[in-house]
């Protein structure tokens, strides 16, 4: 079977949207550090937010197969609940594909970034990580209006 890029040149142009959500698992101890702006490397929240929004942006240079496409708005949210720190972001654009692997990996990006962050924080005396865990990244929502196609 041949590998290729599916052809979407004869689709219209038309709104999609996804939001795409995931968690990472950390010590209670960490979460508090994070909370109170304690981590070494920075403001977690902030330098996340940064991160997955030039994840969503860079999705087609890390997935030969996802089309380079014009996303027109990311917003990523974070909130912490219990010993996790979940993100989630929303992608739009007017294109001829769907927006859910940006968001995904702009999530999946996001996680990686707060676990680099507070790595120091989750090793255990021999320097693995028992207990942080990046878990559940799924999309929650994807959008697609076929009435708001515009012909670029």
């Amino acid at each position: 079977m041949a590998i290729k890029m599916i052809d979407i040149t004869d689709k219209d142009n038309i709104y999609r949207e996804a939001i795409a959500r995931g968690c990472i698992r950390l010590r209670k101890e960490t979460i508090e550090r994070v909370i109170r702006g304690e981590v070494e490397k920075g403001d977690v929240f902030s330098a996340t937010k940064i991160v997955a929004i030039q994840g969503a942006k860079q999705t087609s240079m890390l997935l030969p197969f996802c089309h380079p496409i014009k996303i027109t708005y990311v917003e990523p949210r974070i909130s912490i609940e219990g010993d996790r720190i979940c993100v989630e972001v929303l992608v739009k654009a007017y294109e001829r594909t769907g927006v859910e692997m940006e968001a995904l990996t702009g999530v999946a990006i996001a996680l990686l970034n707060i676990w680099d962050m507070v790595k120091k924080y989750e090793k255990d005396e021999e320097g693995q990580y028992p207990y942080t865990v990046i878990e559940d990244i799924r999309v929650v929502k994807k959008v697609k209006k076929l009435d708001e196609a515009i012909n670029t």
